[in-house]
């Protein structure tokens, strides 16, 4: 399969005229290098990626770069020996839209080593509607069950439940045989919580941490989605041997916190960093969300399409909080 000779991407600049991102027509020589050729079908739409088009979460480290964490497809050319042409494969993080050319485009070129090979039990739709929210979901979960995290040991409460990461990791978690509670500010939504899984739902806006360094334990782990003073209060009410996996600062990055839930109880907090995770556990990882991680509700979880041509009021939603569950971005056949 040929490449045409001019395809649409979603390019963001940032140079010395400002911010400013859109589609715009480009050429293979136009993107970074990489000896793996994708026809690109799907994407997905992060807060990240929200973030880069606009300039306020300074993403990007080179420009100009494709927007698009996320991206799967077909292969159409390959000069390397683990992949060919017609492959179905995809690649989330790992620099994309941040040092080289993301997932917001008609083809792209990766390097073999980023590339994960479509795992059996998902469609490249959702491949993407996992995307980066459900590897980080995966991730949270491998690394607390890496650190003595069990079921048995009581629920696991997850912070910031309504959006991408935190929708997945309900299900994900429901699926894995754990009590999963929720926390969220649109209580609206907690119908849909539940129907994916959450034995309880809490406003946040009705949560009171107390004043001292521990209060009563309340949960037996933690996914966070939030930071700041979510995950502090969280810190003082994590059960004896818990895990926090902290994977998301939309409250802040700032911890304002004690050491005593380390030393007196035990708790372990799990930095996650997905877009740097090694490519075999990435692959790893993959496999599972195709098989017994694969969540039961990911239909229900993606909750928007759109063309690559309406992505911009997409964006301005999701920095304004508007977002729920997961949205993939249909580019290619």
């Amino acid at each position: 399969m040929s490449v045409p000779d001019r395809f649409r991407a979603f390019r963001i600049h940032d140079d010395a005229e400002g911010i400013r991102s859109g589609l715009e027509d480009v050429t293979l020589d136009d993107l970074a290098e990489g000896d793996v050729t994708v026809q690109v079908s799907w994407s997905g739409i992060n807060y990240k990626d929200a973030l880069a088009a606009s300039g306020k979460g300074k993403i990007l480290r080179r420009s100009p770069l494709n927007g698009g964490i996320d991206v799967a497809g077909t292969v159409v050319a390959s000069a390397s020996d683990d992949f060919r042409p017609g492959d179905l494969v995809l690649a989330n993080g790992s620099g994309l839209s941040e040092t080289r050319d993301g997932g917001f485009s008609e083809y792209l070129k990766l390097p073999s080593d980023i590339v994960v090979r479509l795992p059996d039990g998902l469609t490249l739709r959702e491949a993407m509607g996992l995307g980066t929210a459900g590897f980080t979901a995966a991730m949270c979960l491998h690394r607390m069950e890496a650190n003595g995290q069990r079921p048995e040991m009581g629920p696991i409460v997850v912070t910031g439940a309504s959006g991408g990461v935190g929708a997945v990791a309900i299900n994900l978690l429901t699926a894995a045989g754990y009590e999963a509670h929720a926390i969220t500010g649109k209580v609206d939504e907690f119908d849909w919580l539940e129907h994916l899984g959450a034995r309880q739902c809490i406003s946040r806006h009705d949560l009171h941490w107390g004043q001292k360094p521990l209060e009563r334990a309340s949960w037996a782990g933690c996914i966070d989605n939030v930071g700041g003073d979510m995950l502090a209060g969280i810190s003082r009410v994590i059960d004896l041997w818990g895990n926090i996996a902290c994977c998301g600062m939309a409250g802040g990055h700032g911890l304002h916190t004690t050491v005593f839930p380390m030393i007196l109880r035990g708790v372990r907090l799990l930095g996650i960093s997905s877009s740097n995770c090694p490519i075999e556990l990435r692959r790893k990882l993959w496999a599972r969300l195709g098989v017994e991680w694969k969540p039961p509700h990911l239909k229900e979880i993606i909750r928007i399409e759109f063309d690559l041509v309406e992505m911009l009021p997409v964006f301005k939603q999701m920095q304004e909080g508007g977002s729920l569950g997961r949205t993939v971005v249909r580019i290619g056949e």
